[in-house]
């Protein structure tokens, strides 16, 4: 994107509120004094008709869908409408400006829109978590990304869900503005000007349940071992199987090996430690049941797509600010059928 001045916000019935906001709050507040590009910034629903958000408040927008055509950025939340038969009437106005060389970017759940509409075939694309396998079962042209913060993939940009849309935002401000501004934005809004890892760090791993009696008590076992050595003989005799008999029924109730299942469970106990205790991170390690702090970090970043000193400060805070903020690095509609589950508006 090589300038980003104007900004449409599209709405549509039962939108979600936080989604909206965001792009209200990154694009729409003047903050020329402190440096920041003053936005063109408009709020735009089909026909420009008052719309319905998903908490019960009515909004009535300035416009209708004409901004869309010559904005430099579309910004599209959750929205039911715009899943269904509000598509048809948005898409001549998203060709439009991604004729002129817009980009077009969707927040959480807005995702099936662009999905709906083909922007998304054959793309990278991301949702929400709880909501990837669906968008990925519904749209098979899509190539979803389920683990990370955001995607950009040529002039199509999606986010994870919720706050993972002011990370979008800030990369797009940064792409077309440089570092400082983006920055300067981030310092007014109180986050992050750039957030290490993926939407995998915020996803809860528990022990799940399992049809077979004696390997949930197995499973239950090991969840309270993790700080020991365990081997596949001595798991298997705490389910009285042979380690052989164990691996198998293991992997067809569980759909992982036990070495993965283990593996999940020490760094999923490593999280917690991490979040509400104050020990070192080599004590940590010790008390999951790695052999070194090398051995969770090497695990950790593989699973959490950060690291565990990172995942700490994300969730307490740094204490003090950074001197040096972090950097980062034609299509045809398909018609596709409503899908059978609704996903909610927003997270």
């Amino acid at each position: 994107m090589d300038s980003l001045r104007s900004v449409a916000v599209v709405v549509g019935e039962d939108f979600s509120t936080f989604e909206f906001a965001i792009g209200c709050e990154v694009f729409g507040v003047d903050r020329t004094g402190d440096g920041v590009p003053a936005f063109e910034f408009s709020v735009c629903a089909p026909g420009g008709a008052p719309v319905r958000s998903a908490q019960g408040f009515t909004l009535t927008p300035d416009h209708g869908l004409d901004p869309v055509d010559e904005a430099d950025l579309v910004l599209i939340g959750p929205s039911q409408a715009l899943r269904g038969p509000d598509v048809a009437a948005l898409v001549p106005h998203l060709d439009a400006a991604l004729g002129r060389g817009a980009t077009v970017a969707s927040l959480c759940s807005g995702a099936f829109t662009l999905a709906r509409g083909g922007y998304l075939d054959g793309r990278r694309a991301t949702t929400h978590h709880r909501y990837a396998a669906q968008l990925a079962r519904e749209f098979p042209a899509v190539r979803v990304v389920p683990d990370v913060l955001y995607v950009q993939d040529g002039p199509i940009a999606t986010s994870a869900g919720t706050a993972a849309g002011i990370d979008l935002c800030l990369h797009l401000v940064r792409e077309a503005h440089g570092t400082a501004v983006a920055t300067a934005i981030a310092r007014r809004m109180v986050v992050p000007p750039h957030r290490d890892g993926g939407q995998a760090q915020y996803v809860e791993a528990p022990v799940r349940p399992c049809a077979d009696e004696s390997l949930q008590r197995a499973l239950t076992w090991a969840a309270a071992h993790l700080d020991e050595e365990l081997d596949i003989a001595r798991w298997a005799r705490s389910a009285a199987m042979s380690p052989r008999t164990f691996a198998r029924r293991f992997r067809a109730e569980t759909g992982v090996t036990p070495h993965r299942w283990l593996l999940e469970q020490r760094v999923a106990a490593a999280r917690l430690l991490l979040e509400d205790g104050d020990d070192g991170v080599d004590e940590v390690a010790r008390r999951c049941g790695f052999s070194s702090a090398a051995m969770l970090r090497q695990h950790f970043v593989r699973l959490v797509g950060t690291t565990p000193t990172a995942y700490r400060r994300a969730y307490r805070g740094a204490r003090e600010p950074r001197a040096t903020p972090l950097t980062v690095p034609t299509r045809t509609p398909v018609p596709q059928q409503a899908p059978a589950r609704p996903v909610p508006a927003g997270a």
